[in-house]
């Protein structure tokens, strides 16, 4: 024996040892967990595996427990996870509450037999009823998401008090989150910052995140942007994909810390190698624009196409600029208009404006006036200036639309009040030949496009 170890441990593990060799089954598992734990002897989960599972096959639940949690994590074995079922099982059928609860995560993951939410539920229900604030917490899961059975705030709300008033974290950041949504309780966002900070201070990082973010945004608390920010990393150096993208706005625009675009650039950078969309985004702009790093074209197309790929409409409209202006790749138009239409029929005005571009002149794709049209009024209606002038310009010359000066003249006025200035000349041209009558019916349009779309701005 090492002397690291205490004398106490080393004759604790010499009583086992010799009561397990004669068959003591609760010897056995307690000389288990001293190999597992390292207690009085070299920590050997392989020796810790066969003395668990003697115990486990005279019937000690907890020992049978025991050994479906080394099953599942390969402990002193080959991972299998029937087996862990099939261990977990029989100590839950004793009704121990642990095993239940891992019986339940078993089904819920469908691990080691197919996925069943309403026999996960079963489960969760008997450990929760023991008074299991984990289980409980699970419980209160199922029912906020509808896992298993109807979606119950209520009883979700229940389970999740329960288990939060026993100190278990998970519950803690859920009862938060249930007063942030206002789900079976009136919206609190005091509330839920109360909560969020009961498990922020156990090192929970979502919760943490939450924390961050109310302070930031002043929801629930007094803005503070040092607390948020000191809570945000507190959270991404736990590896908290959204805090570390949330690092990355913090430290590119100076909020709460000095602005270091260098030190955003690797926020940034972490969140985005975990898949992170905005983070992808943002970090397809900072290669794009030399922001914290060196100016790489090729990367920053790669980041754009990384989120593009996964649905932002803006890294989408991004990469069709790359491709229609050939920055760092063959220019393609045929490819510019693909993605142009990808973020375009998500509703990105700049897309939108940018595709009807294409079709007025006939780039990558047939020359088509109406279509080009089409795509400028869906820009032009969402408040785009560009897209408005350009519109302007085709009712003017009668291009995909009939001639008509009037609405020429309000859509160039809307994009020349949004501070355009090609519009703002090209208003005063058309001015001239317009009637007192026909200014005064098109000012009295524009009037009234402004009063229906003022909550809509691009």
């Amino acid at each position: 024996m090492n002397n690291r170890y205490s004398n106490k441990d080393v004759d604790v593990f010499a009583w086992f040892r010799e009561a397990s060799e004669k068959g003591n089954a609760y010897a056995q598992f307690n000389l288990a967990l001293m190999y597992k734990r390292g207690k009085g002897v070299r920590r050997n989960d392989a020796a810790a595996f066969v003395w668990m599972r003697l115990s486990a096959l005279q019937g000690i639940a907890f020992a049978q427990n025991h050994l479906g949690a080394m099953y599942y994590n390969g402990a002193g074995t080959k991972p299998d996870d029937a087996e862990a079922v099939f261990w977990f099982r029989m100590a839950a059928r004793q009704g121990d509450a642990s095993a239940q609860q891992n019986l339940g995560l078993m089904y819920r993951k469908g691990r080691g037999v197919p996925r069943n939410d309403e026999t996960a539920l079963t489960w969760f229900c008997r450990a929760a009823e023991q008074g299991v604030a984990s289980a409980q917490a699970l419980l209160g899961e199922a029912y906020a998401q509808g896992l298993g059975t109807k979606r119950n705030f209520q009883l979700a709300l229940a389970w999740f008090r329960k288990a939060a008033l026993q100190g278990d974290a998970s519950a803690q950041l859920n009862l938060g989150l249930m007063y942030r949504r206002g789900h079976g309780v009136p919206q609190s966002d005091t509330q839920a910052v109360a909560w969020y900070r009961q498990a922020a201070a156990q090192g929970t990082a979502a919760a943490q995140r939450h924390l961050g973010v109310a302070y930031a945004e002043g929801r629930g608390v007094r803005v503070d942007l040092e607390r948020a920010y000191s809570w945000l990393r507190r959270a991404a150096e736990q590896g908290d994909v959204d805090a570390q993208f949330n690092m990355g706005v913090m430290l590119s625009n100076g909020y709460g810390t000095h602005k270091d675009e260098a030190l955003a650039f690797d926020w940034y950078q972490r969140a985005a190698s975990s898949g992170h969309m905005l983070a992808q985004y943002n970090l397809g702009g900072m290669y794009a624009h030399g922001r914290g790093v060196r100016r790489d074209p090729a990367e920053a197309l790669a980041w754009y196409r990384k989120a593009a790929d996964q649905g932002a409409a803006n890294a989408q409209f991004n990469v069709g600029v790359i491709y229609a202006n050939g920055h760092g790749v063959p220019k393609d138009e045929a490819c510019a208009v693909a993605w142009y239409r990808h973020a375009a029929e998500q509703g990105d005005a700049s897309a939108q404006n940018n595709l009807g571009v294409m079709y007025a002149n006939g780039q990558g794709v047939l020359h088509d006036d109406a279509e080009a049209v089409r795509w400028y009024r869906r820009a032009a209606e969402q408040g785009h200036p560009l897209a408005q002038y350009n519109l302007g310009g085709m009712y003017a010359g009668g291009r995909g639309v009939e001639r008509d000066s009037v609405l020429s003249y309000m859509w160039i006025s809307l994009a020349a009040d949004a501070g355009d200035e090609t519009a703002c000349n090209n208003r005063k041209l058309i001015e001239r030949k317009l009637t007192r009558e026909e200014i005064g019916s098109a000012e009295l349009m524009t009037r009234r496009w402004r009063d229906a779309h003022r909550t809509r701005t691009v």
